[in-house]
This record gives C-alpha cells, structure tokens and sequence, in this order.
C-alpha cells in the first residue's frame, strides 16, 4: 500500500517536478528563436547586447528579455567554443537567474550553464561575480568563456590573490568577474579599510553565482575571514609548553571525539601546575586558578588540543618549514588560512616549524555575512539537496534539483561492511585488482593524506601502478585526474576527485593534445588532435566494455554530501559506471557514532574473516548517523552565525559610516555634530541635572575642557554667576569651540582642513573598531560562562556588545574632537627640519638602489633604474618608521607600507 505522501506525488508530482515543469515554455521560447539567431552576424550578435541593455533602459524587465538574452549567449558559446547548451543547462540557467541552487550532476557542464544568468544580469551594467573554489579555476574559466562574453560585446575579469591594484580595480569595474571566495571577502574588508573611495576595488554587490556552492556556502562557512596583524612574539612560552605535553598520560585529559573537544581533568590540572612551576612557567606561590595565570592557561589547553585533536597529513602539513592547513572537505592546502587563539602556533611548536607571532584581528567577516550583502545571490553543484534546510534558513535560497541530459547508468552497489580495518583493505586491494587487470579505471576515494598514502604502499607490494591525488600533489592535479579514465587506471584521491576536471573515459583530449605539444612543439597540432583524438575513441570503448569508471570508496565521510560528489565523478553524460562503499566497524564514522548494534549483529551472523555484510539497512543506518552529524555541524554554524551577527550589524554601521566620510566633500558639521555632543557629555557629568550650585564641579568642567577641546576659558567664574545654569555654560562653550575651530580653519585654508577632518575621522574609526573586535573576541569567549547563571549566553552578548558599541562611540567622538582641538600648522623652522629629514631618507634609498660609483655609468643605468617617487619598486626598503619616499609626509607604515 502506497503511503499519503508517495500517492499524492504521483497524482500532483513533486515540488521539484513542478519547478522543472515551470520552464518549459521558456526553454521552447528559446530554442524558437534559434534559427533567427543563427542567421546572425558576428557583428550583429554583439549588437543584439546593445539592444537589449536600451530595452532594460526603458523599463523592460530581466525575464522579459531574458529568451533572447538565452538564446544570444547560446549561440555566441556554440561559435566560440563549439558548445551548444542542451536544454536541461538552459533549465539551470534559469533556475539561476531566479535566485536559486540548480543541482547539476558532475560532466552537465556547470561552467557554460553560469555564462546564460551571468549574460542577462550583466546586462544592467552593475556587474556580475563568478564565485569559484580556488585561483586555477577563477583564471581557467574567466579564460574560456571570456571568450563567450568578448563575442556578446561584454568585458571579463579575474581576480586573484597579490594582483596590482589598478588591474584589481579594472576587473571588478567588467561586466562578469571571477574570482574565489576568499578574495571576494578579503576585498571587501580591505575596501572598508581604505581611506579613498578612489583606492577601493568593488563597486557593490549586484549578483553572485557560487560554483561548488555547498562547498563555499556551507563547508568554507565555518570559520571567518579575518584580516589582522601581528601583535607580541610568545613563541618561547609555546616551546616550553610543547614540551610539558608529551609528559601527559590519559588520565590527566579527557577526549571527546564527537565534538572535537578535549580537556584537563583534575588530576592533569595538579600536574601541570607542579611541572609549570618547576619549568619556572608559573611563578612561585601562584596557581593555575589565580586571575594572573590566564593566560598561562589558555596556552595550555592550546597545547593539549594541538597535540591531541590536530594529526599531521589530516588537518595540517607540514612544507618548508611552515604548518599548512588541509582543507577537511576537498583535501586542498590551505595557504596563508591561519588558525586563531594562539592553535596555529601550538601546532607549529609541536612539529618544531617557526612560530610565527600571533595576530590581532583588524576586520574580520563569515561568509554567511559576506554573500548576504548581495542583492541577488544564486549557486550550483552536484551535490546541495542534503544541505537545503540551510541553505534556505541562512541564505534564503531554493534547491532546484535538474535533470541529467541522458539517463544515468551507474550502478551504485550496497556499503560492504568489515569488521577490521584490514580486513576491509584486504578486500579493496582485491577489488582493485580484479578492476585493473580487466581495463576499468578506478578512482579510490580515502578521507586523508596518511590513508592515501598507506594505501599507496599497499598496492606497491602487490605491484599495481597507479596515481596518488592529495594535497602534496595538488600541483598536478588537473594532470592526474585527466589521466583517470584510461584503461586500467588506478588513481588514488583524498576528498578532492576532479574537483573542476572531468574525468572522462579514455582519457581528456585536451590535456593529451598539450602534453603532446609540449613534448614536440614542432607538430603540427591538428594533426595530433587527430591522432589523439581516435586514440582516445578506442580506449573510450575499451573502458565501456570493461564497465566505466569505478569509484571505490575506503571510508564514509561525516557528510553525505561528499560521499555523493566522490559517487558522482562515475556516469558523467549517461556513461556506465560502478561504485561502492568499503567500510570497517574500525572506521571514524563507525567508531564514533555507534557502531555496537551493528558489532552485535555481525557477531550473531557468526561472520568468517574477510566476510562483510552487504545489506540496504546498513545503508539506511548510516545514512542516519550522517544526517544526525550534518544536523549537528548546521546548528553549530547557526549558533555562531547568531553571535557573528550581533558583530555584523554593528560592523554595517561603522562600514557605512566610513563610506559616507569618504563620499562628503565637507566634513564641518559632523565635526561640529560631535564637538557639541562631547560638550553636552562633559557639561552632564560636571554640572549633574537637577543639582544646587554648590554641587557643581567647575574645577573639574575647566581642566576636562582644557584637555578635550583644548580651550582655556573662565568656567570657574561662569559657574559663580548669578542666573548661570547648565544650558548657558553649554551656549558658552559651543560658541567658543566653533569660533576656535573656525579661526583654525583659516590657518590651515579650508581645502587642507576639509583633508585633515576626513583623515582625522576615519584613523580614528578604525583604530576604534579594531579595539571594539579585540573586547568582543574577548566577550565572546566567556559569555558561555552566563549559562551556569541561567542567563542565556546570546542575549548577554547581544546586551553587553550593544553597550560596548555605544561605549566606542562615546570616546571616538571625544578622541576626534581632541585631536581635531590640538592639531596645529607646522613652524617655518618645522617645516624646514621635515623637508630636510625626508630628502635624507630619500638620499639612503637612492644609495641602497643604485651600484657602486666605481661602476661605469652604463653598467649602474643597467643594474638599478634608481630613486623614482612614483614607483615603490624603486624604494628599496624603507623602515617601518620612515617617512614615506612617495612624498606624502606620512610615516611610511601609514602609507604606503600600510598593513591590508
């Protein structure tokens, strides 16, 4: 009997049905217009761009041109590129235009699918972002169809980490920009730390289309983007500590696998505080639980965590000398990605690398946060289904679920379940074997560098050849997963299984024509494409007989989600494949989520060595625990989303803040604004409300004014007056401010005093706000405490950063205006001295940049270009404290040597 939900589907269809359903007239619509756009010109299709940007001039919508816009960009990637969309892209090209994640099985071709919404939106002239997993992948596809863009008469650019400023500035201001996650961020933060709207990169957040959108929306989401700089050197105490650690046994801590948790327990902390005071750590007669030992403390627990949660070639590698993180999700490096709190540098001394100096944050955002500043924001994968309870919550987006082109072949094969972990490797060694000797590649999926690399040595006894994919070979890895199809491949991958390469059976004539070019440039290239190409057609045959492409997986990874992409690289494009799940009750996932019931069933079958079980219920069963991890990592991300959040309306504030100083051509009456609201603050703690005479502070309204507004004046005697009361002092003291104020203007001329308001305001903004991140960091980590009170720990942080922000806000007005009342225009003997000094500075650089006099002239003119004011590379390497070769007057660390 059918259940309530199964019949009702088959009467009214699935949501999913019905979204799918919805575009069909407009898939029709659009392959209607295909032979009018065919007859086209070259010219003409650029042209057509024209067209229709004046027709959304005049008030037409997006999605009433948005058929001709679809059947334009298809016709311009078929002559460009020799790819004619299907109709199920142009279904995800919809499907994106509309604000949704279209799920796209892998080899569908996701990479044209984003040209179609990234077209029609680019359309309006605010620009589109193309949002990428890494660099390779930004430049590869900003160059293959930017060639699609440049035939519709559009501009593309591509972001990437250390690029000029000025080619930085001119790809965000194209119509279609890629670039990655992290440097969309990192942008972002270093615009709102600029202090000209000339200087900054991003021109607003139009519309965003997130390839691998599970993995940056959900996966990268966990940790923020910080961008900081480095405050005291510590790397002693963590070398002292790292040595005290190894001396632990296990009943000093406790581990939590499940929540990555690990802590002291009594007998560790009497431990620790015995071998601290004899290593001269902890001071004599002070204990662990006095306030003084903190940060001793905090030292500590990061010591035990690096040592007992972190492994090396798992989450972290170790490469010339520098810890490196692994990305947990696609196995990548992650370089320049730091842990905070003092982790990072616990690690570092616990692998004996250089410990770099910890770092204080001076802006920081999530993701979460990031792309939700975009007015449209969109994605695709293969792989999002699993995840759409949050990708709604979080981001409000839908998941549209989009049909293959062909039907899919593979056949996906029940987990086989091990009891031991070499059991389980006996068996894949067998498999693989039994694969290899009749052609079919195999692609073996592992959770980490070490099991890859174990698994490796275990093929090489038994002589099979064959490819390893982590991260210590992340270099070749297009190279790698090419070769992933041909017969009897064997390629062994962490996490990362052709992340933006297809595997395609019998090999990727591409890369083989390269390679081939590469080996002899004098060939004639069409000649060996030829070659190649029916090479390629014949091993492609001899791969299909042999059964596609076998994905083998040794372990289940906590979230479904991977396991599906790593599934999902067999049966590209309705090819056959093959995959299957190797799992021991050793494994992580097993272990930790409760694998006894399964034991005891084992046990009770009386299962023989080498045996697995093979049944749907396992499969269910994991599944299960998968979901209730992925259930429990979301409502971590939530809950510190809900913190991130009190810190993003506040940072939304001082952000706008900023803008409009930058944007305000004069700056007078927002200095005066803040000048009068100092006076009233100082006028209100002297001269309280309500109060007799008597009771004021007169002495003390004088010496605050003298130090804040910089203004000798009679107080004592105002406030001795007859008929004086607060608000007359107040008149006083505002009209005698302005007037100081005006008269300073005047010394200055009003255009350098409009420059050294806006100067003046947004140093200070800054140095405020990066003060303001430290106390909240600071809150953040023991408002948890509160919930031992009763007190819900969010609400307190909400109330006290609330207070804090207000606090911030108070001595930012008065820092401004006290700085605004003392600054003075220079001497002509101050003048001089400056002058002097700067061309002094200047003559040492020129010297370290040119040669030697004995030189002849030519051979100095070859060897140095030297000294050029306008161009840093010719500065040599001025000193933090120096003034600034460019002339500006500044201290060069203010300058140009700036840290963003």
């Amino acid at each position: 009997m059918l259940g309530l939900g199964t019949a009702a589907r088959k009467i009214f269809g699935s949501p999913n049905d019905r979204k799918i359903k919805s575009t069909r007239a407009m898939i029709e619509r659009i392959n209607a217009l295909e032979p009018e756009t065919e007859a086209l010109s070259d010219d003409e299709i650029r042209g057509r761009t024209e067209v229709l940007r004046a027709r959304l001039a005049e008030g037409e919508t997006l999605d009433a041109i948005l058929p001709e816009a679809f059947a334009t960009c298809r016709e311009a990637a078929r002559r460009t590129l020799g790819l004619r969309a299907f109709d199920v892209q142009l279904m995800g090209g919809i499907f994106l235009h509309q604000g949704n994640i279209s799920e796209m099985k892998t080899g569908e071709g996701k990479t044209l699918v984003a040209t179609f919404p990234a077209y029609l939106n680019g359309l309006t002239g605010k620009g589109v972002h193309v949002v990428t997993v890494n660099d390779y992948l930004a430049r590869r596809d900003a160059d293959w169809m930017g060639k699609v863009f440049a035939a519709l008469g559009m501009t593309t650019g591509v972001v990437y980490p250390q690029q000029p400023e000025a080619e930085k500035r001119a790809a965000y201001a194209c119509d279609v920009t890629y670039a990655t996650n992290n440097e969309l961020g990192f942008d972002y933060l270093r615009d709102n730390m600029k202090s000209d709207l000339k200087e900054m990169m991003q021109r607003g957040h139009n519309y965003a289309i997130v390839d691998e959108v599970d993995s940056i929306l959900v996966d990268e989401a966990r940790t923020p983007l910080i961008i900081s700089g480095p405050s005291q050197d510590r790397s002693e105490l963590y070398r002292t500590i790292d040595e005290i650690i190894p001396g632990l046994s296990d009943e000093h801590y406790t581990l939590d696998e499940k929540t990555r948790n690990v802590t002291y327990t009594d007998e560790g902390n009497e431990f620790l505080e015995q071998t601290l005071l004899a290593a001269g750590v902890l001071p004599e007669g002070q204990s662990l639980y006095d306030p003084e030992s903190t940060t001793i403390v905090h030292h500590v627990n990061q010591g035990l965590r690096a040592h007992k949660l972190f492994q090396k070639d798992k989450d972290y590698i170790v490469r010339d000398g520098q810890v490196v993180l692994i990305d947990e999700f696609t196995g990548r490096m992650m370089a320049g990605r730091r842990l905070s709190d003092g982790l990072h540098q616990a690690i570092e001394a616990k692998e004996g690398a250089d410990i770099q100096p910890e770092n204080v944050t001076l802006a920081s955002v999530t993701f979460q946060n990031y792309f939700r500043l975009y007015d449209k924001l969109s994605g695709m994968t293969g792989t999002a289904l699993t995840e759409e309870e949050e990708f709604n919550e979080i981001y409000g987006l839908g998941v549209v679920e989009v049909p293959t082109n062909r039907p899919i072949a593979r056949v996906d094969e029940h987990d086989a379940v091990y009891r031991t972990t070499r059991e389980k490797y006996d068996a894949i060694v067998a498999e693989i074997r039994k694969a290899n000797e009749k052609g079919q590649p195999i692609l073996v999926g592992t959770t980490s560098i070490e099991k890859s690399e174990f698994l490796s040595e275990l093929l090489k006894k038994e002589d099979v050849p064959h490819n390893v994919l982590n991260a210590r070979q992340h270099e070749q890895e297009a190279q790698i997963v090419a070769d992933a199809g041909k017969p009897g491949a064997v390629t062994i991958a962490t996490n990362m299984a052709g992340r933006g390469t297809d595997i395609q059976l019998g090999g990727n004539v591409d890369m083989k024509v390269m390679q081939a070019l590469d080996d002899d440039p004098d060939a004639d290239p069409e000649e060996v494409r030829q070659r190649i190409a029916e090479e390629t057609a014949a091993d492609k045959e001899t791969v299909k007989t042999a059964g596609g492409l076998f994905v083998l997986a040794t372990e289940r990874h906590e979230s479904r989600r991977i396991d599906n992409q790593l599934r999902g690289r067999s049966g590209r494009q309705g090819d056959p494949g093959r995959s299957a799940f190797f799992l021991s009750l050793e494994d992580d996932l097993m272990r930790i989520f409760g694998s006894e019931r399964l034991e005891n069933v084992l046990q009770k079958l009386g299962m023989q060595e080498g045996e697995a079980i093979i049944h749907p219920w396992v499969n269910k069963s994991l599944e299960r625990a998968q979901a209730k991890v992925e259930g429990r990592n979301f409502d971590i991300r939530k809950q510190l989303l809900k913190f991130d959040d009190v810190q993003n309306d506040q940072r939304k504030v001082i952000f706008g803040q900023r803008r409009e100083i930058m944007e305000a051509d004069d700056l007078a009456e927002i200095a005066q604004d803040m000048r009068h609201q100092v006076i009233d603050d100082l006028v209100d703690a002297h001269i309280p409300a309500k109060s007799y005479a008597d009771q004021w502070d007169g002495e003390g309204l004088y010496v605050a004014v003298l130090e804040g507004l910089n203004l000798d004046l009679p107080i004592k005697d105002w406030v001795e007056e007859d008929g004086v009361d607060d608000q007359v002092i107040r008149e006083r003291l505002y009209a005698k401010s302005d007037e100081y104020m005006a008269a300073k203007a005047a010394q200055f001329g009003p255009e350098n005093m409009r420059q050294i308001e806006k100067q003046m305001l947004l140093q200070t903004i800054d140095g405020k706000w990066r003060e303001h991140l430290l106390m909240l960091e600071h809150l953040r980590s023991v408002v948890g405490f509160r919930g031992y009170a009763q007190r819900d720990p969010l609400n307190e942080y909400k109330n006290e950063a609330f207070q804090m922000f207000e606090s911030m806000l108070d001595s930012l007005r008065a820092e401004v205006t006290q700085k605004l009342a003392q600054i003075r225009p220079l001497t002509d003997e101050e003048q001089k001295q400056m002058v002097a000094q700067i061309k002094a500075q200047r003559a040492q650089i020129q010297a370290r940049a040119e040669p030697s006099p004995k030189q002849g002239e030519a051979e100095a003119e070859a060897a140095a270009p030297g000294f050029v004011e306008a161009d840093p590379e010719t500065w040599g390497n001025p000193g933090r404290n120096d003034v600034c070769p460019c002339g500006s007057g500044k201290k060069f660390k203010h300058c140009h040597g700036q840290l963003v």
